[in-house]
């Protein structure tokens, strides 16, 4: 069966960055490349020639050394990248300075600020002066409290021009999940808004400061920036500066300092709610090569684009946001819930500022297609070309969706990576079609596929998602991880020398992916493996469920499929409703995908980020203690999973 769902036009292909990136290696190594496929196959049989040649055309900045340009290429977890490299991230990302806008920012209250490429530069620099000032120096951490606005880009441009390391995390962050956090990673200057947005509301920043101050002893420094007030009241607070005052204007340049290929750049942490945070770290040149390599080649970005994703400081995407600077691209950069005042906000974004490339959730076009929106007659969406969903599987509805409502003609790619490589396992490709449920295309460069119970690779076959080479963004390690045996348990335990993302997934003869769910959080229900995504796709086609969530419950020796759902305000799991999902789970997937249970829910838990914690509500269920509360954006939710009359029978 044909299920394409949308084909790029032979103009396209041919303006495309991929295409001429096709001819430059044709010409560059006398190659006689033409399609994806076979660009992808001399990527992984070719590692190094291949990203010297990102490297090159992306026109990285910086000293590419002697090669070789990959050491210890048969261990994955010590294999290194470019030993002899140096470069600077921010250096990178701050090549222009020219008049053009750089970043546009918007406050949910509709407040807008724009900022060219040349006064992100300076503003960088003020910063950049000021950090010094503080002692920060190569090495050193300095980390973010921040809402997603150009102050926080400022921010952690500013530490990376001086070799120093960027963490950060969103202000909605409870203390005790931003202290797990930052304790970790012995921060010296602490930079944070006196507020932020969120549905209406303004919310209040300033008094989880000091108890941070308190509790993290290496902070010697915290800059306060003005957000939900102009004149902040920080008597209360010590060892504190407003903005203008820490980072004033200089005459003192903007240098920026060049560190080896593997020195860190960004800590990123786990979500952390089956325990404390791991503290991933991520390379100055393996992040920036990536994301030059999935900007330009896989999304098609120029320096006439403007991007937007919708994130928050702690999620990875908005690291990936951060770096396609590099590309010249204009950044638009949303603080706020997407759904206020109403769920048009975002769609209003995109023909205000002329968005090219749309970011945003699997659940949030879901959300949409509820609230029964149909951008394509409310918006012009005239220059929109590619729309990104990652967080969650996008359900082949969604696609039906996007086709049908938003725009026909643009390039829908869900994508999928996560906060441990910082990048993407597959993402979208500008040159090939879009088929109707799939992940378009495994990343250049990365050598994906499925392996089945025996580590065999597999097509139209359900199994563990995996990468089978050394890729430059694999993380330095976890902190305080010295001898990798964390790191090695997390992503090399399962299959020897062979990285592991525990994804549930499907490779499909399109050559595309389905992820069907985390396979650590896999139903097994007589022994029959269920992705949890393939119970949501059928479940939520229905209009008046608005969320749903399955686990496996222990049950007389083996386990039983209990699905959670949130319905639509006003409407109850009445019999026949529940009977209805019940078909619509029988007749298009099979029996066995039938819960035993199914049980109405007020809400759902989620992280922070936007994530249903399947394996905390497990917990919950069997009486177990969920570790870390603090990473979830509603652990009150949990309560409605406690002690359940309905699931002791």
């Amino acid at each position: 069966m044909n299920n394409v769902v949308w084909r790029p036009s032979q103009e396209r292909v041919e303006q495309s960055n991929i295409q001429q990136f096709i001819t430059y290696i044709n010409k560059t190594y006398g190659k006689k490349l033409s399609k994806y496929d076979d660009l992808h196959q001399w990527s992984v049989q070719a590692p190094e020639k291949f990203w010297v040649s990102v490297w090159n055309y992306c026109e990285v900045v910086g000293d590419m050394g002697k090669p070789p340009y990959l050491e210890n290429a048969g261990d994955f977890i010590n294999a290194q990248w470019f030993p002899n490299a140096y470069l600077n991230y921010a250096e990178n990302l701050l090549k222009r300075r020219n008049d053009i806008t750089a970043i546009v920012a918007y406050k949910e209250t509709g407040e807008q600020t724009a900022i060219s490429f040349m006064e992100l530069n300076e503003r960088v620099k003020r910063m950049a002066a000021g950090l010094q000032k503080s002692g920060v120096t190569i090495s050193d951490c300095v980390v973010g409290f921040m809402p997603n606005t150009s102050d926080t880009l400022v921010a952690m441009l500013a530490t990376a021009s001086l070799g120093a390391v960027w963490s950060s995390c969103s202000p909605d962050f409870g203390i005790n999940g931003a202290v797990e956090r930052f304790s970790q990673v012995q921060p010296k200057v602490l930079i944070s808004t006196d507020g932020y947005y969120y549905n209406g509301k303004q919310l209040d920043s300033l008094n989880k400061i000091q108890a941070l101050c308190d509790q993290i002893t290496s902070i010697e420094q915290t800059v306060i920036v003005p957000y939900i007030s102009t004149t902040p009241d920080i008597s209360a607070l010590s060892n504190v500066s407003l903005l203008d005052v820490y980072a004033p204007k200089t005459d003192i340049p903007l240098t920026f300092i060049r560190v080896p290929f593997d020195h860190p750049l960004f800590i990123m942490f786990s979500s952390g709610t089956t325990g404390k945070p791991k503290c991933i770290v991520h390379s100055v040149g393996g992040t920036l090569i990536q994301h030059q390599k999935e900007h330009v080649l896989h999304t098609d970005l120029t320096a006439v684009d403007v991007l937007f994703y919708y994130t928050t400081c702690g999620w990875m995407m908005w690291n990936w946001l951060a770096s396609a600077l590099a590309t010249g691209s204009t950044l638009v950069l949303f603080d706020g819930s997407p759904f206020y005042p109403g769920p048009e906000r975002l769609f209003d974004l995109i023909d205000a500022e002329g968005i090219t490339v749309f970011g945003t959730s699997a659940k949030y076009l879901s959300a949409v297609e509820k609230a029964e929106l149909t951008p394509k007659k409310s918006h012009k969406l005239s220059k929109l070309k590619s729309i990104l969903s990652t967080g969650s599987p996008l359900a082949p509805e969604s696609y039906d969706y996007v086709y049908a409502s938003v725009k026909e003609d643009v390039c829908l790619s869900s994508i999928s990576g996560g906060t441990d490589i910082i990048s993407c396992f597959i993402l979208g490709c500008p040159i090939e079609p879009v088929f109707r449920g799939e992940l378009q295309v495994a990343g250049l460069g990365m050598d994906v596929t499925v392996l089945d119970d025996e580590g065999n690779s597999t097509k139209e076959q359900k199994g563990e998602l995996v990468c089978r080479n050394p890729f430059p963004s694999k993380p330095i390690g976890f902190l305080n991880d010295d001898n990798k045996q964390r790191f090695s348990e997390a992503y090399f335990s399962r299959y020897e020398n062979i990285w592991s993302q525990s994804d549930y997934a499907e490779h499909t003869t399109n050559d595309g992916f389905i992820i069907y769910g985390r396979s650590d959080a896999v139903l097994n229900p007589g022994g029959v493996r269920i992705g949890t995504a393939e119970i949501y796709r059928q479940v939520e086609k229905n209009s008046n469920v608005l969320e749903s969530l399955a686990i496996a419950q222990d049950w007389n020796d083996d386990c039983r499929v209990v699905l959670f759902v949130r319905l639509k305000n006003g409407i109850n799991l009445s019999d026949e409703f529940e009977q209805q999902l019940r078909r619509d789970i029988r007749t298009n997937a099979t029996p066995k995908h039938v819960p035993e249970k199914i049980i109405q829910v007020p809400d759902i838990p989620k992280t922070i980020s936007g994530k249903i914690v399947e394996l905390a509500v497990r917990d919950v269920v069997h009486g177990r203690r969920v570790k870390n509360v603090d990473a979830l954006a509603n652990p009150q939710a949990l309560d409605y999973f406690k002690n359940l009359t309905a699931l002791a029978v």
